[in-house]
């Protein structure tokens, strides 16, 4: 019986996909789920007629692979996926890889890995992005985990990813244990940035400018032309565009978000870091904030706010909201990549900043072309700070920053809420801003606490404590940050 090259387990809507893309490249695949009745209906279905094997228990799809064995795990994020590796690691032998293809946690990822090894076998964390459409035709893939395993999968990953133009595939090694889900978890969490401030701008047309949805179809479809050319502009137009009974869906539609944890796990990560990822957590807390329908509606009953009344000139206003839209993505970007660098100093991670830009230039929902402008700043520059300092985003932050605060300031007077909006001028001005009023705040901390402070007539790293009041005593608290 000829070998298969992979397995699978796990036969819904992303492990099916796949598999058929792995397939038609010219692997054959192996498939198990736990509900075995999954198994036949797809070798019976989509998979008839194919380089695709059947297996009706964990063993028999071990049996079915060649050495070293590459299984790849496809089901939901958590206990199910250590209630996996924990019977895969009995069938294996040694040097034989599992693959966890779900959004898992990175740190899981890393007790995973770390867990694996000592088992004598190898470990892959990858991130898979794109959706159902990515996974058939060519998904984003971001693998990291026991580097060794890297040359025995990246045939198969790299001939499944998302191609750019030039043909090279949006797939390469990222780095050590988690550090595969890390990078898709910060994707995860930029592209709940990108869409929330394509919910403010789609906000900003309706309720401010009073504009009708074929009208907002076409802006988002010329914006899709530009500078702004990605999959979530584009599919925006899309939903605009389409009709129930001759009237637009997406107005049908409750106003109230779900979320799946990645955006919250790169905020968490976030705050850990010591990063200010104040956009995406911005949008994070704005799903949140819709999902308390009930209590809006009531006080929506309740509470006053401006009548909203727009004097501007529209087209140039339209204008201005793109080159809002435009410097808000920049510095959504700026900051996770910030938090990338962060953590890959905390694990000790070998990140290639530009090449994770490659990886999400095709396959995947933030897929755009302004990613080849941050592989472009990376590779020149590999040490950057922030992205905001690449001459080319610093050109478009001066193009823009005037733009942003127009559509801020419009807003706020019109009562209409922009949390991504505010929150990347926000971290813009406190970025470019020489001194901050973090002086008065260390002065309060030592005030009540004695946690000290330093002094801008002394060298850094020397710590002050003053009695405030007379009546305290010289000790201090020690310094640290949390």
């Amino acid at each position: 019986m000829k070998k298969a090259d992979i397995g699978l387990i796990g036969l819904a809507v992303m492990g099916e996909n796949l598999v058929l893309n792995m397939e038609s490249k010219g692997f054959t695949v192996a498939v198990y789920n736990r509900t075995v009745e999954k198994v036949e209906k797809f070798v019976q279905t989509r998979a008839k007629g194919k380089n695709i094997i059947g297996c009706y228990s964990l063993s028999e799809l071990v049996d079915s692979l060649r050495k070293p064995r590459k299984v790849m795990i496809m089901v939901k994020a958590g206990a199910p996926v250590d209630n996996m590796i924990d019977q895969l690691i009995p069938l294996l032998d040694k040097n034989d890889i599992i693959i966890d293809g779900g959004n898992s946690n990175f740190n899981d990822t890393i007790a995973r890995t770390e867990r694996v090894e000592k088992a004598g076998l190898m470990y892959i964390g990858t991130g898979v992005s794109g959706g159902e459409e990515g996974a058939l035709t060519g998904p984003s893939l971001m693998p990291g985990g026991s580097e060794s395993a890297w040359p025995h999968v990246k045939d198969i990953f790299q001939s499944i990813a998302a191609k750019v133009e030039d043909g090279t595939p949006c797939c390469d090694w990222v780095g050590e244990n988690g550090a595969g889900h890390f990078v898709k978890m910060v994707h995860n969490g930029i592209e709940y940035g990108d869409m929330e401030l394509i919910c403010e701008a789609y906000n900003i047309m309706k309720t401010l400018v009073g504009m009708d949805t074929d009208s907002m179809h076409n802006v988002f479809a010329k914006w899709n032309e530009g500078e702004l050319n990605s999959y979530l502009i584009e599919i925006t137009a899309d939903i605009l565009a389409f009709k129930e009974n001759k009237e637009p869906l997406v107005e049908k539609i409750l106003d109230k978000a779900g979320q799946k944890g990645t955006g919250k796990w790169t905020a968490i990560s976030a705050l850990d870091e010591g990063v200010p990822l104040t956009l995406i957590t911005e949008a994070v807390f704005a799903r949140c904030l819709s999902a308390m329908k009930d209590e809006r509606v009531e006080a929506s009953r309740i509470l006053n706010g401006p009548t909203v009344s727009f004097n501007e000139k529209c087209d140039a206003f339209i204008e201005d909201l793109r080159k809002a839209l435009y410097l808000s993505k920049i510095v959504s970007y700026a900051q996770g990549y910030a938090l990338m660098k962060a953590a890959a100093a905390s694990y000790d991670w070998h990140l290639n900043y530009g090449g994770i830009a490659l990886m999400w230039r095709g396959g995947c929902i933030i897929r755009s072309a302004f990613l080849g402008k941050i592989k472009q700043a990376y590779d020149n520059n590999p040490e950057i700070s922030n992205l905001l300092l690449d001459p080319f985003f610093k050109q478009k932050a001066d193009e823009c920053h005037q733009s942003l605060r127009k559509i801020v300031s419009v807003c706020a007077l019109n009562g209409i809420p922009i949390p991504a909006f505010a929150a990347a001028l926000t971290y813009y001005d406190g970025y470019r801003s020489e001194r901050l009023p973090a002086n008065l705040l260390q002065a309060q901390r030592d005030y009540f606490g004695a946690h000290t402070y330093e002094r801008i007539d002394s060298e850094r790293g020397v710590f002050y404590h003053t009695n405030w009041t007379g009546r305290g005593g010289e000790t201090s608290a020690s310094t640290y940050n949390a």
